[in-house]
């Protein structure tokens, strides 16, 4: 009998541990998209020239990175692409050179998936010895199978949250000299939906307990909101020229769903022209969040989603939860 009970208890755990956020995932998606397709998408406004600012965009190769590099190029910024294929980011940059002949954009190998490739990437571009006006955390992955990182992290944790913690921590210096009054620095973190049904479990940040490809992304998500948050609060009390920003670009017409459950991944791929936003439209919330000049100087920060500051859940204000995740974050990336 108790066997038996121990038994019942197991799956219990285990239907709570692995298939309830898949459920809660499906459910936000379908929830988000119904938002979509009976709101108005955020029209991006005409933006100020950027001419002498200077922009890293991780992940701006393809899909909404790609989308904000051509936007930010246009207006006349030297834009940096931090990727990890070269050869994809290379053909990235010529695409952009065609279109814009003045283009002044470079591609950059950075893997957000190893530490040493983003301190190399830094040190490569810290002996440029240019200003940084905009730093764009916007490189991701979703719904991975279960793996680990060059340094042994859980590959959401690794990849969408600790590696874009390290880039902005060693470019932070950067970031405040390039900023002055009127014209701040801005660091925009592409966080997601998802973090309303994330939880921070910091005894278990690697995932190691038990593993849901659901439950990893959408705690990653999470961190990455209150990282921004808690950076913002940071660089305020210090009277330094930064802002930073978290946005959510909505559910978007990329490869960012090539995971989903083989079912819904045919559905997707049907039913994204229709309903899903282009990586355009993906991408209006970020440049607004990176260029308004109604967000100049902005005190509040703040999760930005549709063109509009949003509130987010009553988690992402618990200031010991930032605290204490700041601090773990801190010493797995190996710094003091």
């Amino acid at each position: 009998m108790l066997l038996m009970l121990l038994c019942v208890t197991e799956m219990l755990s285990s239907i709570r541990c692995y298939l309830l956020p898949v459920f809660k995932l499906y459910l936000l998606g379908l929830k988000v998209l119904l938002v979509q397709l009976f709101g108005r998408s955020f029209r991006l406004p005409v933006m100020p020239r950027q001419d002498g600012k200077v922009a890293i965009v991780t992940g701006g190769v393809r899909g909404i990175g790609y989308e904000v590099v051509r936007h930010m190029v246009k207006l006349g910024a030297h834009v940096f692409i931090g990727g990890k294929d070269e050869q994809e980011g290379l053909a990235a940059v010529r695409s952009i050179c065609e279109e814009h002949k003045e283009a002044k954009v470079e591609f950059r190998k950075l893997d957000l998936a190893s530490l040493q490739s983003v301190r190399q990437f830094v040190q490569s571009f810290k002996e440029r010895d240019l200003p940084l006006n905009i730093l764009v955390n916007n490189a991701g992955v979703m719904l991975v199978p279960e793996g680990r990182t060059e340094d042994g992290f859980e590959q959401h944790l690794g990849v969408n949250y600790l590696g874009h913690c390290l880039l902005t921590w060693l470019l932070l210096d950067r970031l405040k000299d390039s900023g002055k009054c009127g014209h701040f620095s801005r660091v925009v973190s592409v966080s997601s939906s998802a973090h309303r049904i994330g939880k921070i479990r910091l005894n278990d940040l690697n995932s190691c307990q038990w593993y849901s490809a659901h439950a990893a992304y959408c705690q990653s998500k999470l961190a990455l909101l209150l990282f921004s948050s808690h950076l913002h609060q940071e660089l305020q009390r210090g009277g330094f020229p930064v802002s930073s920003f978290a946005v959510d670009p909505g559910m978007v017409d990329t490869a960012l769903y090539q995971y989903l459950w083989t079912p819904l991944r045919l559905a997707q791929s049907t039913i994204a022209r229709f309903l899903f936003k282009t990586p355009a439209e993906g991408a209006a919330t970020v440049l607004y969040a990176a260029l308004s000049p109604a967000l100049e100087g902005e005190c509040e920060g703040g999760y930005w989603a549709n063109g509009c500051r949003e509130m987010t859940t009553p988690v992402t204000f618990d200031p010991e939860l930032q605290l204490s995740l700041w601090e773990t974050s801190l010493r797995l990336v190996g710094l003091q």
